[in-house]
C-alpha cells in the first residue's frame, strides 16, 4: 500500500490548511521543489501535489512551481487543484504530470470526467472529499446535495479506476483518517481508493491498512509527515510489513 506525500501550494509555498480553511494556513517550507526531492530521498513511492490557489480560483496559479517539482525528481506526481477544462488537462499532462486529479469538475461537467477517461484512462482520477457525507466542492467551500457514494458509482460508470477520498472534516486535524467513510466508499462503488485525511500516528496507518482487501490501496499524509509525529521511513515500513 502506497504512502505519499503531499505537497499544497499556496503562492508558490508548500503549507497546509486545517479542514481546508484559508485562514488555517501554516507554511511548512519556502522551497517546494527541496521538499519534493527530499520526499523522493526518504523513499516516497509517488507525490501529491495540490495547487490551493487553483481550487479556489478555479485554475492552477502555481504551474512555474509544478514543473520545476515535476523536473527535479524521478518518482511520479500527481496533480490536482483548479483543473477544470480539457486544456488544462492537457498542458499539465505536458508538464510531465502522471497522473490529473479532478474534483470540482466531476460535478459541473461531468462530460469532462467522461471524455477524460476515454482519452487518458488511469493518468485521470477523480478526487471525491466530502464533509458529512455530501460532496465538498471548490476548494472545500461549499457542498452540493449529493452524496459521496452516488458521485463515485457516476465515475465508475465513465471508465474511472481510481478516486482520492478525504474527509474534510479530519483533513488537518490529526484526529484519525475517516475508516468507515472510507471503506464504504471503496464498496459501494468497486473503485481504487486513496484514502486521504486526519492520519496521526502509526495506528493510524495500520488502521487503513486493514482497508486494503476492500479496495484501499493507499494514504496521502501531509500534516503527520511535517509535523514530525510521524517520519516517512516508519509510514513506508508499517505499509510494507
Amino acid at each position: 500500500m502506497e504512502v505519499i506525500p503531499a505537497i499544497d501550494l499556496r503562492d508558490g509555498r508548500c503549507v497546509r490548511l486545517v479542514q481546508g480553511e484559508k485562514g488555517s494556513e501554516t507554511v511548512y517550507s519556502d522551497e517546494p521543489v527541496e521538499m519534493a526531492s527530499r520526499w523522493e530521498a526518504l523513499g516516497a513511492p509517488r507525490l501529491h501535489v495540490v495547487d490551493l490557489d487553483g481550487a479556489f480560483t478555479g485554475s492552477p496559479q502555481n504551474l512555474d512551481v509544478i514543473q520545476e517539482i515535476v523536473q527535479a525528481v524521478k518518482i511520479p506526481v500527481q496533480l490536482g487543484g483548479g483543473i477544470r477544462s480539457m486544456d488544462m488537462v492537457h498542458k499539465v499532462l505536458d508538464l510531465g504530470i502522471d497522473r490529473v486529479i479532478l474534483g470540482t469538475a466531476a460535478i459541473f461537467t461531468p462530460e469532462l470526467v467522461s471524455k477524460c477517461s476515454e482519452e487518458f484512462g488511469e493518468h485521470i482520477i477523480v478526487g471525491i472529499d466530502g464533509r458529512d457525507g455530501l460532496v465538498a466542492i471548490e476548494g472545500w467551500e461549499s457542498t452540493v446535495e449529493m452524496t459521496v457514494e452516488l458521485l463515485a458509482q457516476r465515475i465508475a460508470k465513465v471508465g474511472i479506476k481510481r478516486v482520492i477520498f478525504t474527509d474534510t472534516r479530519r483533513d488537518g486535524t490529526l484526529r484519525g483518517p475517516n475508516l468507515e467513510a472510507t471503506k464504504k466508499l471503496a464498496q459501494s462503488s468497486g473503485l481504487k481508493v486513496i484514502a486521504s485525511g486526519g492520519v496521526s500516528n502509526l495506528e493510524d496507518l495500520r488502521a487503513v491498512k486493514s482497508l486494503k482487501p476492500f479496495g484501499v490501496e493507499g494514504i496521502i499524509m501531509g500534516k503527520a509527515l511535517y509535523s514530525g509525529a510521524i517520519s516517512l521511513k516508519e509510514a513506508l515500513q508499517v505499509m510494507e510489513d
